[in-house]
């Protein structure tokens, strides 16, 4: 049995964390939490600002005074960017990309190259030689070539960078189809484009500088050459019409610094395109002349305390999250993707894209707000303010009366379930932006991805209707929803498509989301808890990819209670809350609680007990594979896992 001192220090922590989560909400009732500052994106920012402040200090005389403003307000970004860069080098020479990363060679080149083209080598000799020695021991261009395989979305662009700054010949950049970009979007995936489905605006901007610079001497050569310069002027209206109104593209420093420093590279600062990125810089940079890798995962940390938090989030909590929520979801096609309406992005601001991870996030966050109120209907006495609720309704923060509310609410998660069913592959599982690309590792289809999108679809169809998930069941009601049965056939895909996905020794491996001390920066915890979540909230414990991933999951969990990324990986926050989690909601029914499962609890409430801080660890993804941490990660997965130790140790000690 558990001491009921345990109980008390694990209560004492729920509500700790609790309140802490509560209280990083902003002024809006929402969460935007606070992404890791990056050298990488520091590096790509300074160097698209140098791009444009050398095309000013030479202004044409009819321009002199606003050029002088502009280049006196990119001076001091641009030395600020670069002492930031010379004050986090790693003891090897290298960089990371972020504070808390090892050294890689991607990240090394662009700040060595940042040294180079503001003319800082001189001022920063140690420092820039400390960095040459790290990339020749690293193997250079080719290792940095290695690093991407087939992959051309980030290495083309780290060798334009380098190109600009005068360490690499234009002839070692790859030309990138940017005439493609010409095409209809709808033969984007039949073209075989050499970069994601998301990085348009770097094939557009990247291809057209390598093009400016590198003139062809074979006579056939030179011949496309030139039919691939008719193209420039429409390639380029694209790009500018893709452009959110931010002026960053995604949301990122990396991407909208790469298209800005080509177009100001080849001659082009005063485009709409590149004045727009800049404004994106300026304003995006930090106090301490840093800037973070995207501006904010406003969206996703949202959805993911929404449902950490469960039938435990405060009734004021609710009051502004349905109407906010509702109005981050796309309700045209996306000029970027082109994508149909009916998803989600991460952030709430225009970069974003809709993608099938924040999309079922953002799923089970109405469904969760919705049964808040339910349950608030369904008992009078629970304290609710002035707020009345119906069951799918989400009257709070909505106009309209409770009519028009439901079916809002209804018709959104409607056309969000429509939006994941038709984004399916045909393989079963789901990628990350567009259906059908394949070709390259971050638009294939993923298990957590397939796994989150299994998740949201079941628990729709047990919601709206009232039961849940079974296998190869055929679901036939009256008057049903049009996707109630592309819905089942979707989730039973699903599945399979994870069996045929998970590894021999029981793991699934996810896409977006790594550990860096893991062999390939590979994470089986996060992946294989996240397949487990689906297979667990779809009633399917019992077979045997469920028993073998929770073995599996079990025999990573390292000897101080804790799990690291993988096996014999060292315990971090958000690893052990994420496997808690799983672990404790198995075993919900089970007269006494596993070992692993308390030694879990117990590493996570000692630390909390302790004082420890809740410090992020660099374990995602975002653009090919750049590293990020996220403060409220670790808060948000912890919440979670707490939150299940208390329904099985202490039920009615959370006030």
């Amino acid at each position: 049995m558990v001491a009921s001192e345990f109980r008390e220090r694990l209560a004492t922590c729920y509500r700790q964390v609790r309140s802490t989560l509560l209280d990083e909400r902003n002024a809006n009732g929402h969460w935007e939490g606070e992404l890791s500052t990056s050298a990488l994106s520091t590096a790509t920012a300074v160097m698209a600002l140098e791009m444009v402040r050398r095309q000013v200090v030479e202004p044409q005389r009819a321009k002199l005074q606003q050029q002088r403003s502009t280049s006196e307000e990119l001076v001091p970004l641009i030395e600020a960017g670069v002492r930031w860069l010379a004050a986090h080098q790693n003891a090897d020479g290298g960089w990371g990309d972020t504070t808390l990363s090892f050294s890689n060679i991607s990240t090394t080149m662009l700040c060595h190259a940042v040294f180079h083209a503001t003319h800082n080598a001189g001022r920063y000799s140690e420092l820039v030689a400390a960095a040459a020695s790290y990339i020749k021991r690293a193997g250079g261009v080719p290792a940095l070539r290695a690093r991407y395989g087939k992959d051309k979305t980030f290495s083309i662009p780290i060798l334009t960078h380098c190109a600009l700054a005068g360490l690499v010949d234009w002839h070692d950049v790859a030309q990138l189809p940017f005439e493609l970009a010409c095409v209809p979007a709808n033969f984007y995936k039949w073209a075989q484009l050499p970069v994601v489905s998301y990085a348009l605006p770097a094939l557009i901007a990247i291809g057209q500088v390598r093009h400016h610079f590198v003139k062809a001497k074979n006579p056939l050569l030179r011949l496309l050459h030139l039919l691939r310069g008719l193209a420039k002027k429409r390639s380029l209206a694209i790009l500018e019409k893709i452009q959110p109104t931010s002026g960053g593209f995604l949301e990122a420093a990396p991407l909208t610094s790469f298209v800005t420093m080509s177009l100001a590279g080849m001659g082009r600062a005063d485009h709409p395109v590149a004045r727009r990125g800049i404004e994106f810089l300026i304003r995006s940079v930090r106090p301490d002349g840093s800037w973070p890798i995207d501006t904010n995962l406003a969206t996703w940390v949202t959805t993911l305390s929404i449902n950490a938090l469960g039938p435990e989030l405060p009734v004021e909590a609710v009051a502004p999250l349905p109407s906010w929520l509702l109005g981050q979801q796309y309700r045209e096609v996306h000029p970027y993707t082109n994508a149909d309406p009916g998803g989600w992005a991460w952030t709430d601001l225009s970069g974003g894209v809709p993608d099938s991870d924040d999309t079922p996030g953002a799923i089970l966050a109405l469904l969760n707000l919705a049964s808040q109120h339910e349950a608030i209907h369904a008992n009078p006495k629970r304290e609710r303010g002035s707020q009345d609720t119906s069951s799918l309704g989400l009257q709070v923060s909505l106009p309209g009366d409770q009519g028009q509310a439901a079916d809002r609410v209804n018709d959104a998660l409607e056309q969000a379930v429509g939006w994941l069913l038709d984004l399916q592959n045909s393989d079963g599982g789901w990628p990350t932006f567009c259906r059908g690309w394949g070709a390259l590792p971050f638009d294939r289809s993923a298990a957590d991805l397939t796994a989150h999108a299994i998740r949201a679809l079941n628990t729709w169809l047990r919601v709206a209707r009232g039961i849940g998930y079974r296998p190869g069941v055929r679901l036939r009601f009256q008057n049903s929803p049009k996707d109630i049965v592309r819905a089942q056939r979707a989730i039973d895909r699903g599945f399979k498509y994870l069996w045929r996905q998970q590894r021999p020794d029981g793991a699934w491996l996810p896409l977006w989301f790594g550990n860096q001390h893991a062999p390939d920066d590979e994470n089986p915890v996060y992946g294989t808890t996240r397949v487990l979540a689906a297979y667990r909230d779809c009633g399917l414990i019992q077979t045997a990819e469920f028993a073998g991933g929770i073995r599996w999951l079990r025999a990573a969990q390292n000897a101080d209670g804790g799990w690291g990324g993988g096996l014999e990986i060292g315990s971090s926050q958000e690893e052990t809350a994420l496997a808690v989690e799983v672990l404790v909601s198995v075993e919900t029914d089970s007269a006494e609680p596993s070992e692993s499962v308390i030694r879990g609890l117990e590493w996570l409430v000692d630390r909390i007990h302790n004082g420890k801080p809740m410090e992020p660890s660099p374990i995602g993804f975002y653009f090919a594979k750049l590293w990020y941490f996220e403060k409220l990660y670790p808060l948000i997965f912890t919440l979670a896992a707490l939150r299940r130790g208390m329904e099985i140790f202490c039920a009615g000690s959370r006030s």
